[in-house]
């Protein structure tokens, strides 16, 4: 009998140990970490790209003149020159990437671009959500309509039929605004602003809330009849910078020193006169 209890005695212990051991590895602070990878790295982002040796840059392609197609249908623009300028300075080819814009996170997300580079404003969700660049170029979000300068002052957006970009920075703008609430129901979202210009043409819309530099540049291309007017009140300053996936600081900081490197050199000045006239690129260091 004694025999027996001290079989059982020493089974019991041995469940015991071996349940502990299991707990250990299953959780607590105890548990097995998994070795770290180049993945799950989230500083690995300039590693990527570089062992590649590609950048893939995404973009809205009719977003003009940041990036889009000429009557060639080449892909050109401010952002495209500058991408291709940082592209020679980290020596990794540039690949451009045309998506939707409003599925842009999902991209970048994915892997299957590595950086939005389009006019992209630095929004505080975006700064949340992404790895951004310092800003590089100041735009206002703008009101533009053949009629704007008679608008004056937010309140006279009521009644008016306004048209903006879907998930863009003019659209957050204007949601945040406190107008917002009595406009909501006059506002359409449209997948470009392509197709909000086309609208203004044809009567549906009467003024967009839209980027400053795009606006401006669509501007040149109508008719003196259909050219549109800024109105003297605005929904303020709207900063863009690149976009790498969260937790990527290393791409982005690699992306700051090219820029800056082409700031330096005179080249951003040179693409910067060839699209605006004028030297609008914003000092790197300074931000």
């Amino acid at each position: 009998m004694k025999k027996i209890l001290l079989i059982l005695l020493a089974l019991i212990i041995m469940l015991t140990m071996m349940a502990g051991c299991t707990s250990k590895n299953e959780g607590g602070s105890d548990a097995l970490e998994p070795e770290p990878t180049a993945t799950n790295n989230p500083d690995s982002g300039w590693d990527y790209v570089k062992d590649k040796g590609e950048l893939i840059v995404g973009l809205d392609d009719t977003f003009a003149p940041m990036g889009f197609r000429d009557d060639k249908d080449d892909l050109v623009g401010f952002d495209i020159d500058l991408a291709n300028a940082v592209g020679e300075i980290l020596d990794v080819k540039i690949k451009f990437q045309p998506i939707s814009w409003d599925a842009k996170e999902m991209e970048l997300s994915s892997k299957r671009i590595d950086c939005i580079w389009n006019g992209m404003s630095a929004t505080p969700e975006r700064k949340e959500n992404m790895a951004l660049t310092n800003s590089y170029l100041n735009n206002k979000i703008v009101i533009m309509g053949k009629d704007a300068k008679k608008i004056t002052s937010l309140e006279d957006l009521k009644g008016k039929k306004i048209g903006t970009q879907a998930k863009s920075a003019a659209l957050e703008a204007l949601e945040g605004s406190e107008i917002y609430k009595d406009i909501k129901s006059n506002v359409t979202e449209m997948p470009t602003y392509d197709e909000v210009i086309l609208d203004m043409k044809a009567g549906r819309i009467d003024v967009m809330i839209v980027d400053e530099v795009l606006g401006q540049y669509k501007n040149k291309s109508l008719s003196d009849a259909q050219k549109m007017e800024i109105a003297s009140v605005d929904f303020g300053d709207d900063f863009y910078a690149v976009g790498c996936r969260k937790g990527e600081i290393s791409l982005a900081d690699k992306l700051n020193e090219a820029i800056q490197k082409a700031i330096d050199d005179g080249k951003a000045k040179e693409i910067s006169e060839k699209w605006f006239g004028a030297d609008i690129v914003l000092d790197m260091v300074k931000k």
